[in-house]
């Protein structure tokens, strides 16, 4: 019979999960998602573990990292997921002129690329991976090792690249300015359109870091379909977030502002990292997945309401970025209880005529932010807040009783509550 597309997918997944220089399994061997369907390929057998004979081409492919002899200093957190992070980025540019012939000026354009978008941030999701990988081993009587810390942090600068990525894009259709305190890597004058195959670049080297390093292991196909998944969550979420430019402002409602944060920024901020550290641990238990999932959602929904917050009355200098959302017409938080929450036929007026017809910083962007003021949205969101800060300590005992540590998931938030930037 003929492979059924999921079952098919799954085992090309296996099947470049397999070693180097592995010998085939026997034929009778299938790929778990061929034995549960019945399915065979058409044809007759077929062999789905070692290297892959599609790809494996020049010689030298694919390369495999097992081991980073360096000690990795859980007192020094960022430091040495930094060390870290150079020590990818130089893996993922050194291969580029043997293996896939790219000249000097490329190559030295993909570094630049790299080094621009994604070092320099908080990191805050790529940490979190090591956190949670830690606890996790932890609360299973292990002691984390300095192989076991790597590959945390390795994973978690595969979530960090995907933000990185994302941000490119988001920059580029938002027409943003500023990020992280410099101009928007498509600012650049020799950057411009190339932007869009560098931020597609930047995509697939998280799935090369994934293959390097995790390729071997028998949860590769797992980890790579939870980055293939969140990345179209996040694209689902970028074009419900895009296609606010065609809507009418009486559609900007507080239902979709909710629905395209949790699939823009929820589920690759903050559900990835936790997800990513329970797989490569070994969790399996589909209950505390959705527990986490659950949570971690809710995180994030707070976090981009946060963010759009600062957006309209962060000082820019601190923020590190211009705010553009009054501006791009977006279905900011702050919007969507203006127009019709908090709404009066006087301030619908306002904003029917300058929300999305302004520039940032123009006199019509600051009636709109007074505006906001007015009809007490900070007092409203400092509500918001408060309430989301005891709705979260009230999973606690739902989290511990599905073996996830708590502290990780109330590290997560402090990290984010009340923040400034």
């Amino acid at each position: 019979g003929t492979l059924a597309p999921a079952a098919a997918a799954a085992c090309m997944l296996a099947w470049a999960a397999g070693t180097a220089g592995k010998q085939p399994p026997r034929s009778g061997r299938r790929c778990a998602a061929m034995r549960a369907s019945g399915a065979t390929l058409s044809g007759g057998s077929a062999s789905v573990a070692g290297r892959n004979p599609a790809t494996c081409w020049p010689p030298g492919k694919p390369r495999f990292t097992t081991e980073y002899s360096e000690p990795y200093d859980l007192a020094d957190p960022k430091g040495s997921f930094e060390r870290v992070g150079k020590r990818l980025m130089a893996e993922l540019v050194d291969e580029l002129p043997d293996l896939y012939e790219l000249p000097g000026k490329e190559v030295n354009w993909v570094a630049k690329s790299l080094e621009y978008n994604a070092i320099g941030g908080k990191m805050n999701r790529g940490l979190i991976v090591v956190e949670m990988g830690v606890h996790l081993l932890e609360g299973q009587g292990k002691v984390p090792t300095n192989h076991d810390l790597h590959r945390f942090a390795v994973l978690g600068w595969a979530v960090e690249l995907l933000q990185a990525c994302m941000l490119m894009a988001d920059d580029m259709m938002d027409g943003s300015v500023t990020r992280r305190g410099h101009p928007c890597w498509f600012r650049l004058p020799e950057v411009g359109l190339l932007n869009t195959n560098d931020f597609l670049m930047i995509e697939m080297f998280v799935y090369k870091t994934l293959k390097r390093h995790f390729g071997q292991e028998p949860y590769f196909s797992w980890l790579v379909d939870l980055f293939l998944e969140t990345t179209f969550q996040t694209e689902c979420g970028q074009l419900l977030d895009s296609m606010c430019a065609n809507c009418k402002l009486e559609e900007l409602t507080t239902d979709r502002w909710t629905l395209i944060v949790k699939y823009k920024t929820a589920f690759y901020s903050f559900y990835l990292p936790v997800a990513a550290a329970m797989l490569v641990t070994g969790m399996q238990d589909p209950a505390a997945f959705d527990t986490a999932r659950e949570v971690l959602l809710m995180m994030g929904v707070y976090f981009q309401a946060q963010d759009d917050y600062l957006d309209a009355f962060a000082n820019p200098e601190e923020l590190g970025k211009v705010g553009t959302d009054i501006q791009d017409k977006k279905c900011s938080w702050l919007f969507a209880h203006a127009f019709h929450q908090k709404g009066t036929e006087e301030s619908r007026r306002i904003l029917t005529q300058y929300y999305g017809q302004c520039e940032a910083g123009s006199e019509e962007e600051a009636r709109i932010k007074q505006l906001y003021r007015d009809l007490g949205l900070p007092e409203l969101y400092a509500e918001y807040e408060a309430g989301t800060m005891a709705k979260l300590q009230g999973y606690r005992q739902q989290v511990e009783d599905v073996g996830l540590p708590w502290s990780t998931f109330e590290r997560f938030f402090e990290l984010i509550y009340k923040r400034k930037k």
